[in-house]
């Protein structure tokens, strides 16, 4: 299996979606939600690249709906949730559709969206995309797609690459195609003795605090407590839950 990380959507080129498995990476903190919802049961993840489509698609479809999303942030006005992973919780969200638009993470899946296959990946639930890749696709090669922030590369998406890498060698032969792809697993690990602080250091973790969102920056760095595995439709564009297994 032959592995590549691509550090920010604009550098994607055709090589790298080509029959090939795309992973997007936004741990802090589009993919890291999404992993979220999906374990407290929503029943899928309408992705949209700007905020004024997801509030329309949301409108259109009537109730039962959650429009959740972020902007410098913060939750968007008349959005009933930010981009908080631990908002999210079964009892008040299982079986509803979410509807959502971040600044960077959204639109990374837009991005890659002519990839055969998608998926989304975080600290959280980095062995469980390791082992779905694995066992349901392991023909395929992987590119490891790192949302970044405000268009620049993000090291916590770099270490949720390398993450994943560190996971995929446990599970199957892997062989990394660039210098980019081992430096996203060396970075990992030197970050995964203390994920918080890494995290924390970065300056999406510190837009993220200084917005008093720490508490999502405990959540991102909780390595392997989530196995869930988000797979992304086509038609609508749509993260849903897949058995890693």
């Amino acid at each position: 299996m032959n592995v590549d990380v691509v550090l920010l959507p604009k550098d994607l080129q055709p090589a790298h979606l080509h029959d090939r498995l795309v992973v997007v990476f936004d741990v802090l903190r589009a993919t890291t939600t999404m992993a979220a919802a999906l374990a407290a049961g929503v029943n899928e993840i309408r992705v949209f690249g700007d905020l004024a489509s997801a509030r329309a698609a949301a409108a259109s479809h009537g109730g039962g709906t959650i429009l959740a999303g972020e902007q410098n942030c913060l939750p968007p006005a008349g959005f009933d949730l930010g981009n908080s992973p631990g908002a999210f919780s079964r009892d008040l969200h299982a079986g509803r559709t979410v509807y959502m638009s971040t600044t960077n993470g959204t639109r990374a899946i837009v991005a890659a969206r002519e990839a055969p296959v998608m998926l989304t990946g975080a600290l959280v639930n980095a062995s469980a995309v390791g082992r779905a890749i694995a066992t349901r696709w392991g023909g395929l090669n992987v590119t490891l797609l790192c949302a970044g922030t405000g268009g620049t590369v993000a090291m916590e998406d770099v270490i949720g690459a390398g993450a994943v890498i560190d996971a995929l060698q446990r599970v199957a032969r892997v062989t990394l195609s660039s210098d980019v792809a081992l430096m996203a697993h060396r970075l990992f690990q030197w970050a995964r003795g203390d994920l918080r602080s890494a995290l924390s250091d970065t300056l999406g973790g510190r837009n993220v605090i200084d917005a008093g969102l720490a508490p999502d920056i405990e959540f991102a760095a909780r390595l392997d407590s989530l196995d869930v595995v988000g797979v992304v439709a086509k038609e609508p564009l749509a993260v849903r839950r897949v058995d890693p297994a």
